[in-house]
């Protein structure tokens, strides 16, 4: 375990050297939600830094297992700026994902930033991304075992599925302080209002009752 832990912290040292983010010019910008007396940079108001406490940076409880009761059985446990404001213009977050036996990340992809994932116990994950239309769509895959790690670049469709009889846990380093998730299925099929189904049937090539049946689906969030 203290092996995985010194690989996470490097890996998230060398991140913040070639974060997406824009470079701060300042040493550091907490973010708040009261705009009084502050100024906006990457989206977030900055707390006057005589004012920052040591709270600001620190966050507790990636210790604590998330709750993989659901459809996907998995849990993504955040830690972005909107959990850590001390991250704000820093270029760095990262994740918790816990999964149950046969759990899944589905497929999503992060607008803003380039994720690495480190197993650090329990069974194996198949991990993977597609390329996109322009090198044909060709998946790049792995089966990931404890200490493994692995990149899924910026705006690259990927996932992670608990193909072990045990529970899993991996984490996640990324190159954004707020690197947003669209998961396809919800973002195609769960749309409000939804996408018209003549769309959909004929992106997809199958028959309206099937896109229609989709989209009447309830689709599950793991974060």
């Amino acid at each position: 375990m203290k092996l995985f832990v010194i690989l996470f912290v490097w890996a998230l040292t060398i991140s913040s050297s070639i974060v997406y983010d824009p470079s701060p010019l300042q040493d550091i910008c907490v973010a708040i939600a009261e705009p009084k007396n502050a100024v906006s940079v990457n989206e977030k108001f900055c707390k006057n830094p005589n004012l920052t406490v040591v709270d600001d940076f620190l966050y507790q409880g990636l210790n604590i297992p998330g709750d993989t009761n659901n459809k996907l059985g998995s849990k993504v446990t955040p830690v972005t700026v909107d959990q850590l404001p001390g991250i704000n213009t820093l270029g760095i977050s990262l994740a918790r994902i816990d999964f149950a036996p046969y759990g899944l990340n589905p497929p999503h992809i992060h607008p803003h930033g380039t994720e690495f994932l480190i197993v650090v116990e329990g069974g194996e994950l198949y991990v993977g991304f597609v390329l996109s239309n322009q090198l044909g769509n060709r998946l790049i895959t792995k089966v990931l075992k404890p200490g493994d790690v692995f990149v899924f670049p910026i705006g690259m469709i990927h996932f992670q599925l608990n193909v072990g009889k045990t529970n899993a846990v991996a984490f996640a380093g990324l190159s954004s302080q707020n690197p947003g998730v669209i998961t396809i299925a919800n973002a195609v099929f769960g749309a409000k209002p939804p996408i018209n189904p003549d769309v959909l049937t004929k992106a997809f090539q199958v028959d309206k009752d099937v896109t229609s049946y989709l989209q009447s689906q309830f689709w599950c969030d793991n974060n």
